[in-house]
């Protein structure tokens, strides 16, 4: 459904994007990682057609998005940044322009209004203008507008930027639901949005896309990935670092916290070794050193030190 080729974008010198490519299936959806100012909302107004690329080639539903715009943006729709709106216009009255806009007239055009309304559930505030409204408010009445056609592909950023934690929900639930039939980008700088809502995500930075994977995929980059968390009671910390290092397929240890008579560590395991069980192999060796073993599960990893390995520069990240 979505097709970008070696993307990019500049503005004089300054190079916003650089060869970015990708593709989006319907029945995907596509978390847009990065640092501010990396070129998510760039790329992001490119595929709208917002933007026209320096060079590289868009494609929505087969349609080049600078040689067929109209046949291509038949098919978007978009959640700017920021979310922008006509001040004086009634909420009611922007969806129904929004609408009419879209080619939708009469009844149709009142059902697709209505069912926009109950989906970002705006109920409350048809009747007020959009300069009234809450930061949240706002964002969810141009949610609406991107929805209010049933577009093929859904281009959002940020989407659930100045929601409250209940909006939050709403909102990636919506965003789960409508999957099955859309092709779905979306930025976002909540990382649990990437794991709870994204069935692939990619990290831009300056320009360039650094990772692209599912988020189990990314989360196994960690360097937490498969380490062995362990809780103990009657063991010195020197003691259980000693022998954990013994175990086969133990790169390193490390001390977590040491109080009360409670030790927790941390080995991390040989990730060369397909095979290795390194909790099965932890708890053996617990069980003939007589440890009151607490707790022990494998580390998943995590997405946001992934981010941060990749995007930060290594001068910070040394301190």
């Amino acid at each position: 459904m979505i097709k970008v080729e070696n993307l990019c974008k500049h503005f004089g010198a300054k190079i916003a994007v650089n060869d970015v490519s990708f593709s989006v299936e319907r029945g995907e959806v596509l978390g847009f990682l990065g640092p501010n100012g990396a070129g998510k909302s760039t790329t992001m107004r490119m595929i709208t057609g917002y933007y026209p690329p320096t060079s590289g080639r868009v494609t929505v539903g087969g349609f080049d998005i600078m040689e067929k715009p109209i046949e291509a943006k038949r098919l978007i729709g978009y959640l700017p940044e920021n979310a922008p709106g006509y001040a004086d216009m009634t909420v009611r009255g922007f969806l129904s322009f929004a609408a009419e806009l879209r080619g939708l007239h009469g009844d149709a055009r009142k059902k697709a209004v209505n069912h926009a309304v109950e989906m970002c559930s705006l109920e409350n505030v048809l009747h007020q203008t959009i300069d009234t409204l809450s930061k949240g408010y706002k964002h969810r009445t141009c949610l609406a507008q991107s929805l209010v056609h049933d577009p093929e592909v859904l281009i959002m950023d940020e989407p659930t930027d100045g929601l409250d934690p209940n909006q939050k929900h709403e909102v990636r639930g919506l965003i789960r639901r409508m999957a099955a039939t859309k092709a779905i980008i979306f930025s976002t700088h909540i990382l649990e949005e990437v794991e709870e809502t994204c069935s692939r995500a990619i990290i831009i930075d300056r320009g360039t896309i650094v990772a692209n994977g599912t988020p189990a995929e990314l989360k196994a980059r960690s360097e937490l990935a498969g380490a062995v968390h362990v809780q103990t009671a009657g063991v010195a910390s020197a003691a259980l670092i000693e022998n954990l290092n013994q175990v086969p397929g133990v790169v390193r240890t490390e001390v977590v916290t040491d109080a009360n008579g409670r030790v927790e560590a941390r080995a991390y395991p040989d990730k060369s070794n397909a095979n290795l069980n390194l909790t099965r192999a932890i708890a053996e060796l617990a069980a003939q050193q007589h440890w009151q073993l607490d707790e022990i599960h494998t580390e998943t990893g995590k997405l946001d030190e992934v981010f941060r390995a990749i995007t930060l520069p290594d001068t910070v990240k040394a301190h």
